[in-house]
């Protein structure tokens, strides 16, 4: 499968969406398009493309076969819908996963379920985790690396250069033992800074005490 650029990503991700959310006002024109990739809100990170960026994006998505243009008889201004659905062949609830992986970036199962609501509702949490397990397996989504500290895994699409991704997928068993050396050699580096600080404050209390008691 092609890469995606960044501007892809988000033309194809607001195709899906403007599908789901609004069909009565899809194929969107390229006016409707801007607007729905510019959007400040369900976008992360928020962009400011021009006509002629999301025309020449257009024209790359068309090449890889994900795009087409789908005026109708009469129509004034051309419009576009996508084709990615049929041509990769997922699902809907997949295609939402991946929509809402498009526009936000990486997420959680938990916000997936919620932000995705408007295209598919889930019906539980074990639902999302199916259908991202399903992706992994195909190589169109990727679990990301858990770092210290963090409760849940999040998930990035795989369709190619995302301007919200900067983490990389799931290392290797030998890559995360490395992770997790170095996590544990940042709690003890933590676990020496604060056994210093009590025998300090220790220290700064006995002649107290001791002057107290002779009292």
């Amino acid at each position: 499968m092609d890469d995606a650029d960044a501007i892809e990503i988000r033309v194809l991700g607001c195709l899906i969406e403007k599908q789901r959310t609004t069909p009565d006002a899809y194929p969107l024109s390229l006016n409707a398009l801007k607007l729905a990739c510019n959007q400040a809100t369900n976008r992360e990170p928020v962009v400011d493309y021009d006509e002629p960026t999301l025309r020449s994006a257009l024209e790359r998505l068309s090449r890889k076969g994900w795009t087409r243009l789908a005026s109708g008889a009469g129509s004034r201004a051309a419009k576009y819908r996508h084709l990615f659905g049929e041509v990769v062949g997922v699902s809907p609830p997949e295609l939402s996963v991946l929509a809402v992986l498009m526009l936000r970036g990486p997420q959680t199962p938990g916000e997936l379920k919620q932000r995705a609501e408007r295209l598919h509702p889930f019906v539980s949490l074990a639902e999302v985790e199916g259908v991202l397990a399903g992706l992994i397996d195909r190589e169109l989504v990727a679990r990301l690396a858990r770092r210290p500290g963090q409760k849940e895994e999040r998930y990035q699409q795989l369709l190619g250069n995302d301007e919200s991704i900067t983490e990389s997928a799931e290392p290797s068993a030998g890559a995360s033992g490395d992770d997790r050396i170095r996590a544990i050699e940042e709690r003890v580096d933590a676990l020496e800074s604060e056994l210093a600080s009590l025998r300090g404050k220790l220290a700064a209390r006995q002649p107290q005490e001791r002057g107290q008691a002779s009292a």
